[in-house]
C-alpha cells in the first residue's frame, strides 16, 4: 500500500472512531467506561418499607454484573435518590438525575402514585423509566414509549387473576367481589370482568367500598344474598380484616381470596381479625414465584445476606418487598446488552418493548409488548389458615389487554 493510501486508511479510521465517540457523547450518563444509571426509592419516611431493601436488592444485582465485567466493557455507575414515597419528591429526584447527574435512564418507583406523577416529565425529557416495585398503571396507559414497570404485578391484572384463580380452581360460577370504589378499584374490576367474559360460564357479584369504610356489614350481606361461591377481596388490608371478620360472624364458610396489596403483614392481619377461625377457607395472592421463604427464592435472600452481612441481621431485613427489586434491575441490564456496545436511549426502548424473560423471582414471566408495557400479568396462590401456607400449583394469568 501506498504511504499516501496508509494515510488516508489512517485518516478514515480516526474519523470513524471520532464518529462513533461523538455519537456516544450526544447521549447523556454514556462513556467508554461507564454507564450512570438513576436509581431512586423511598429510603425515608412512613413509605420507606415499600422500597428501601427494594432498592438495595437493585444494587446488589447490579453489583453482580459489575463484577462479572459490567455490559459491553463498561461499569454500571449508580447515581441514588429518596424519592420518600411522595409525589413532589420523586419528581423533584427524577429532574436532579436527569439534569444535573445527567443520568443515561431512570430505574425506580416504589409507590404508584408517586411515580405516576412524573410520567408528564419523563415523556418530555424522552429519558428512559424502569419503576422498581411500583405497579404504576396510571403511567403505564395508554402505553407511553418510555415507561415501563409492573414487575410486581399491574394493579389491572390483580383481579383478573384472581377471577381465572377463582373459575379454574375452586370451580366457582358465581363470585362475589369487593374492590375499592377509587381509580385502583376500577383498574382491578375492569381486567376481573375481562376475565369473566373469557371464561364464559361465570358471573361476578360486585359491591365497591370506599377505602375508609368502617362498617362493611351492608356489602357482605349483599354478597351472601347473592350467594356466591366464593369472595374476592381486591381491597387494601384495613378493610379486608374487617370484611374477613364479618364474614366469620354471618357464617360465611366459602372460600375467601385476598389481593396482595392485601397481604403485606399477614400476622398483623390476623390480630386484626382477632380470630384464627375466621381463615379456615381463605386464600392469599402472591406474586413471587413461591411461598415466602420457599425453596424457589433461596438464591435471592442468601444473596442478599452476602451483599449486606450488617443489614442481614438487623430485626426486619431484608423487608417483605426486597425481592422485587431485582427483575427490574435484570430488565434494564438486559435492554443496555442488547443495546450493543454503542447503546442509545432508543435503542434500549426498543429492547424493552419486544423483551421476555423468566426472573426466577416473580410468578409469571416478565413481557413486554407494543402495547403492554406491565411486566407481570400472573400470580400464584396460597391457602393460608392463619399461620400455616400451603402453595397452590401453577400460576394464574390475567387476560386483560390494552385497547385503543
Amino acid at each position: 500500500m501506498k504511504k499516501s493510501s496508509r494515510h488516508a486508511a489512517a485518516a478514515a479510521l480516526c474519523a470513524w472512531a471520532l464518529s462513533l465517540g461523538a455519537q456516544a457523547q450526544q447521549e447523556p450518563g454514556i462513556t467508554d467506561k461507564t454507564i450512570k444509571i438513576g436509581l431512586f426509592a423511598p429510603l425515608s419516611g412512613s413509605g420507606m418499607a415499600y422500597g428501601f431493601d427494594v432498592l438495595n436488592a437493585a444494587k446488589m444485582w447490579y453489583a453482580k454484573v459489575n463484577k462479572e465485567g459490567g455490559i459491553h466493557g463498561r461499569q454500571i455507575e449508580l447515581v441514588i435518590e429518596d424519592d420518600r414515597c411522595n409525589a413532589n419528591d420523586l419528581v423533584a429526584a427524577v429532574k436532579k438525575l436527569n439534569e444535573q447527574d445527567k443520568v443515561f435512564l431512570l430505574n425506580g418507583g416504589s409507590c404508584s402514585a408517586a411515580v405516576v406523577a412524573s410520567r408528564e416529565y419523563v415523556e418530555r425529557e424522552k429519558v428512559p423509566l424502569v419503576m422498581l416495585n411500583a405497579s404504576g398503571d396510571g403511567a403505564l396507559y395508554p402505553p407511553s414509549k418510555y415507561i415501563y414497570g409492573a414487575f410486581s404485578i399491574s394493579q389491572h391484572a390483580v383481579g383478573g387473576s384472581m377471577v381465572q384463580f377463582a373459575g379454574e380452581h375452586l370451580k366457582a360460577k358465581k363470585i362475589g367481589y369487593i374492590n375499592h370504589d377509587d381509580a385502583y378499584g376500577g383498574w382491578n374490576l375492569e381486567a376481573a370482568q375481562a376475565q369473566v367474559k373469557q371464561l364464559g360460564d361465570v358471573s361476578l357479584q360486585v359491591q365497591s367500598v370506599n377505602p375508609n369504610i368502617t362498617d362493611v356489614t351492608a356489602p357482605m350481606l349483599k354478597i351472601r344474598a347473592a350467594n356466591a361461591d366464593v369472595l374476592l377481596l381486591t381491597t387494601y388490608a384495613r378493610p379486608a380484616a374487617l370484611i374477613i371478620k364479618k364474614a366469620q360472624e354471618l357464617g360465611w364458610n366459602k372460600p375467601i381470596v385476598l389481593a396482595v396489596n392485601g397481604t403485606a403483614d399477614l400476622k398483623q392481619l390476623v390480630e386484626n381479625v382477632g380470630n384464627k377461625d375466621a381463615f379456615k377457607n381463605v386464600y392469599i395472592q402472591e406474586v413471587l414465584s413461591d411461598v415466602p421463604g420457599g425453596a424457589k427464592l433461596t438464591w435471592v435472600y442468601d444473596m442478599y445476606k452476602q451483599a449486606y452481612p450488617d443489614l442481614a441481621a438487623k430485626p426486619g431485613h431484608p423487608q417483605t418487598y426486597m425481592p422485587y427489586g431485582l427483575p427490574p434491575a435484570m430488565a434494564v441490564v438486559n435492554a443496555l446488552k442488547a443495546a450493543g456496545p454503542q447503546p442509545t436511549r432508543e435503542k434500549v426502548l426498543q429492547a424493552l418493548e419486544t423483551m421476555k424473560f423468566d426472573s426466577g423471582v416473580m410468578a409469571g414471566p416478565i413481557e413486554f409488548g407494543p402495547n403492554d408495557r406491565a411486566a407481570q400479568e400472573s400470580a400464584i396462590y396460597i391457602k393460608f389458615d392463619g399461620t400455616n401456607m400451603s402453595l397452590v400449583p401453577g400460576a394464574f394469568k390475567s387476560v386483560w389487554q390494552y385497547q385503543k
